[in-house]
C-alpha cells in the first residue's frame, strides 16, 4: 500500500514537473502573441494597409531614435512629429549613420507610448527587427509607413490622448558563440 502511495506521489510529482516545464517554455511565445493582440506595452499592430474610413480627431505622432551601448551609429528621425488624423498614411524616414571605421550591424526595435496606443498604432511598412547593414562611414534613410485605426476614436482609454511617442533603439547584434570545434587548437 505504501509503495503504491508512494508511486502516486512520484507520478504525481513528475507530471507537474513536465507541466511547469511545458509551460516556461511557451511563455514567450504566448506572450509575444498576447502583446500583438492587445498592443500591451506598447506593441504596435501590423496592417497590409490603410483603412477606408478616417477620423476626425487631430493627433500628434512624435519620432524618438536611441542608439543602444556598442554600436558606434547615429540615429534619428528626419522629422521630429507629424500631425494626421486616425485612417491617414503617413510615411517617415529615419536617418542612420555608421560612424565606425569598419562595416556595422544593427537591429532596431521599437515601442509606443502611452503603451495604451500601441493597440491603435499600425506599421504597414517598417525597418524593425531586420539587421541592418552599414559599411563604413555609410548614411541610410530608413522608412516607416503607419496609420492611427479610426476606431481609437471609440476607445474611453484614448479619450485624453491627444500624441504618441514611436520610439526606436538599435541594437548590435548578439554575437554568436563560436562551436568548440571552430576554436583553434594552441600551437606547439
Amino acid at each position: 500500500m505504501a509503495q503504491r502511495n508512494h508511486r502516486r506521489v512520484a507520478i504525481s510529482v513528475a507530471a507537474a514537473a513536465a507541466v511547469m516545464a511545458a509551460m516556461s517554455y511557451a511563455a514567450v511565445p504566448l506572450y509575444q502573441a498576447f502583446c500583438k493582440a492587445t498592443g500591451y506595452g506598447g506593441t504596435t499592430q501590423v496592417a497590409d494597409g490603410a483603412p477606408a474610413q478616417r477620423g476626425t480627431r487631430k493627433m500628434t505622432v512624435r519620432f524618438d531614435a536611441n542608439v543602444a551601448p556598442g554600436l558606434n551609429w547615429s540615429f534619428e528621425p528626419e522629422q521630429a512629429s507629424v500631425e494626421l488624423v486616425p485612417g491617414e498614411t503617413a510615411t517617415v524616414f529615419y536617418k542612420v549613420r555608421n560612424l565606425s571605421r569598419a562595416a556595422s550591424s544593427g537591429t532596431a526595435v521599437y515601442n509606443v507610448t502611452p503603451d495604451v496606443a500601441g493597440a491603435w498604432f499600425n506599421k504597414i511598412s517598417c525597418f524593425c527587427f531586420t539587421e541592418q547593414r552599414l559599411d563604413a562611414g555609410e548614411t541610410a534613410d530608413l522608412p516607416v509607413v503607419f496609420f492611427l485605426d479610426p476606431a481609437l476614436e471609440r476607445d474611453e482609454t484614448m479619450d485624453n490622448v491627444r500624441s504618441l511617442t514611436l520610439s526606436y533603439t538599435f541594437f548590435a547584434p548578439k554575437v554568436p558563440a563560436k562551436p568548440v570545434a571552430s576554436i583553434a587548437a594552441p600551437k606547439l
